[in-house]
């Protein structure tokens, strides 16, 4: 895991009032969780927020499971968290270092954000990397020269790194869980299975 630096501190530093705020939007992130990701909790340190974001299909990292932090400073939330990526991930706005470069987090922020809100967004930027605001300069340029060139070495590191576990599976989101396997089941699958039912219609109809 990443050295958290000074400015990103512990529950002791935050006032009481951004902590409950912390607090209230973390319990809210576990019990429904935006589709995709799920939230752990540090009782520890409620500032120090770490969430799971399973790859969206039809993107180079799909199948991948990226664990990311959200390190938040003593004066949040008027400035915002600091996102890093633990995992390792070839993509434009994520450095080799995993910090990772989006607006949200820097010149869009405003202290109405919530962190649902920027989870999400990290989450977005698998499925529309901006290669205009690469931190990954081989990847930005990869990206806007060749893009199957960039997918290939995407989804190779995806499986390299991201290769999910039995457990990683097990904590998967329902919402997610459920949609993918919809997805994954295919429009052919759809049509199969009102045919089975008109079968057995018609064999009740022969018995009677």
């Amino acid at each position: 895991m990443s050295t958290v630096s000074s400015s990103y501190v512990q529950n002791e530093n935050i006032s009481p009032v951004v902590l409950r705020r912390v607090t209230k939007e973390v319990v809210k992130l576990t019990k429904n969780p935006p589709e995709g990701i799920k939230v752990h909790i540090d009782e520890a340190n409620i500032t120090d927020i770490q969430a799971t974001i399973y790859g969206p299909d039809s993107t180079p990292y799909e199948g991948g499971v990226f664990r990311v932090r959200l390190s938040l400073p003593s004066d949040f939330p008027q400035s915002p968290p600091k996102g890093h990526f633990l995992t390792k991930i070839f993509h434009p706005n994520v450095a080799e270092a995993g910090d990772i470069c989006v607006n949200t987090l820097k010149r869009d922020w405003t202290p109405d954000n919530t962190l649902e809100h920027v989870l999400t967004i990290i989450k977005c930027l698998l499925i529309h990397p901006n290669p205009a605001s690469a931190l990954n300069e081989d990847a930005g340029k990869l990206l806007l020269e060749d893009y199957e060139g960039f997918a290939k070495r995407a989804k190779m590191m995806t499986q390299i790194y991201a290769k999910p576990t039995a457990k990683d599976a097990a904590d998967q989101p329902a919402a997610s869980s459920s949609s993918s396997s919809s997805s994954a089941s295919g429009p052919g699958d759809a049509k199969k299975k009102p045919k089975k039912k008109a079968d057995k219609k018609k064999k009740a109809l022969k018995r009677l």
